[in-house]
């Protein structure tokens, strides 16, 4: 690992993609913050890597702030802030406000949050790289689930504004957007009617953590573990009719097998 990512932390890293990339990162010499709103699950991963776990919810700006403080305090700063924290929402247009709410404040607002914690330090000093945890669905979309769909192509146009903003400043802005990975967001409960289509082509958490370390080395700023979504991206930007038809396609095949 480069010297630049010696001090890292990482939200959502109680499990799935967030530990995985904790874990990868201090095999690979850094000094790592575990940060989850889970305050067991992160203790033990900041165990098992001899990381400090910062416990916490990453929607709360009080605690992100607590969190980037820390940083400063224990680790002398942060060269790479992992933004992995987000959620899935099944539902509809009438999804509860509640559940709306909720993905806004996980899914967005939480990046927000690391931006304003963050940034005034890095524009003073010497930059930083953030990493947003994203997920294919910012760049295409999830059938079955409103809320997470719209929050995550927020969340992506949040990291694009900052990278078109900041970085001549020292401030590298990347997204990382996977399709299904085997974490509990993949195979728990709660229904999504894209759930079975992901699972078939499903990453495993350490692997998404190889393609990351590598994807550090440079400053692209998507970076797409399963390569078959950069097609998909550029088939809904320049035949957007023709995408759309085909999503309503498998959406007309999800309804005829859940009435069967």
């Amino acid at each position: 690992m480069s010297p630049r990512y010696a001090r890292v932390v990482v939200t959502g890293a109680g499990g799935g993609i967030g530990a995985a990339l904790a874990r990868r990162f201090a095999a690979d010499g850094a000094r790592v913050i575990v940060n989850d709103l889970d305050a067991v699950a992160a203790e033990a991963v900041a165990a098992e890597i001899g990381g400090l776990a910062v416990p916490g919810d990453a929607a709360s700006e009080a605690d992100t702030r607590r969190l980037v403080d820390t940083a400063w305090a224990e680790l002398g700063g942060c060269d790479l802030f992992c933004a992995n924290a987000g959620i899935l929402t099944s539902g509809s247009f009438d999804a509860p406000d509640a559940d709306w709410d909720k993905a806004w404040q996980v899914n967005v607002m939480s990046h927000v949050y690391v931006a304003r914690a963050l940034l005034p330090r890095w524009l003073d000093g010497d930059g930083g790289r953030l990493l947003f945890t994203v997920s294919a669905a910012g760049l295409l979309t999830l059938l079955g689930s409103a809320p997470y769909s719209v929050t995550k192509h927020a969340a992506l146009g949040f990291a694009e504004w900052l990278r078109a903003t900041y970085a001549h400043r020292g401030i590298t802005v990347q997204a990382l957007c996977p399709q299904g990975v085997n974490t509990a967001m993949l195979t728990g409960d709660g229904e999504s009617a894209s759930k079975d289509l992901l699972a078939a082509g499903a990453l495993q958490p350490d692997e998404v953590a190889a393609v990351v370390a590598k994807a550090l080395e440079d400053d692209g700023f998507l970076i797409l573990p399963h390569p078959e979504v950069a097609e998909y991206y550029q088939r809904r930007a320049t035949e957007p009719d023709r995408w759309l038809g085909g999503m309503n396609k498998l959406q007309r095949g999800f309804d005829t097998a859940a009435t069967s």
